[in-house]
C-alpha cells in the first residue's frame, strides 16, 4: 500500500504537471492574437505611418517616386541650374512667396525646402488630384516660353516650376503640397515627421 501511494503522488505530480504546460500553452495562444492585435496593421502604417528614403542615389536634375499615405511623393535633386530658374519666374506665379499653407513654415522659402537642392513634394496637382508629369528641360514650345523647367499637368495644363509653386492664370489654385519631412543623416530622409531641423 505504501508503494501504491507513493505511485499516485508522482502520477499526480506529473498530472499537474502536463496540465500546467497545456494551460501555459493555451494562454499563451489566446494571449498572442490579442497582443498582435494592438500592434498597428501594415494597412495602418499605410494610412498615416512615416516612412524612410534613401536619397544618396538621386543624381542631379533627376526625380524619385515614393508612396506616403498612398500618395505619390516626389523627390527631386534639383541642380544649380535649376535653382537659378526660381527667382526668374516670381512674376509668373500665381504664389511665388509660398504664403498658402501648403508647406510646412521649415520650407516657407524660395526653394520651398530645407536643403536648396533636394525638394520632397506630393505629387499630385491642387486642381484635380492628377499627377503632372516631370518636365526639367528648357523652354519646349508646348508649355510655352516662360518655361523654365517643372511640372506639368497633361490633364487641365496647369503648370508649376520646379519649387512647385503654380504659375498665374491656370486651373490648379495653389502650390504643390510639400510633407512634413526631415533629414536623418545627409543620405536618409524622414517623410511623415513634422521635426523642425536642427
Amino acid at each position: 500500500m505504501g508503494t501504491e501511494a507513493v505511485v499516485n503522488k508522482d502520477k499526480r505530480r506529473f498530472l499537474i504537471g502536463a496540465t500546467s504546460v497545456v494551460g501555459g500553452v493555451g494562454a499563451v495562444a489566446v494571449a498572442v492574437p490579442f497582443v498582435m492585435s494592438l500592434w498597428p496593421s501594415e494597412r495602418a502604417k499605410a494610412a498615416g505611418a512615416p516612412i524612410e528614403v534613401d536619397i544618396s542615389k538621386i543624381e542631379p536634375g533627376q526625380k524619385i517616386n515614393v508612396e506616403w499615405r498612398g500618395k505619390v511623393c516626389w523627390l527631386v535633386n534639383r541642380t544649380p541650374a535649376m535653382l537659378a530658374s526660381l527667382p526668374k519666374l516670381d512674376d509668373k506665379l500665381a504664389d511665388p512667396k509660398s504664403n498658402a499653407p501648403q508647406q510646412p513654415a521649415y520650407c516657407k522659402n524660395e526653394t520651398r525646402s530645407i536643403k536648396p537642392n533636394l525638394w520632397v513634394a506630393v505629387g499630385i496637382c491642387t486642381h484635380l488630384g492628377c499627377s503632372p508629369t516631370f518636365r526639367p528641360e528648357l523652354g519646349p514650345a508646348d508649355l510655352g516660353g516662360d518655361w523654365l523647367g517643372g511640372f506639368f499637368c497633361p490633364c487641365h495644363q496647369s503648370k508649376f516650376d520646379l519649387a512647385g509653386r503654380v504659375f498665374k492664370s491656370v486651373p490648379a489654385p495653389t502650390n504643390l503640397v510639400v510633407p512634413p519631412h526631415k533629414y536623418l543623416s545627409d543620405t536618409r530622409v524622414v517623410i511623415g515627421e513634422d521635426t523642425k531641423p536642427a
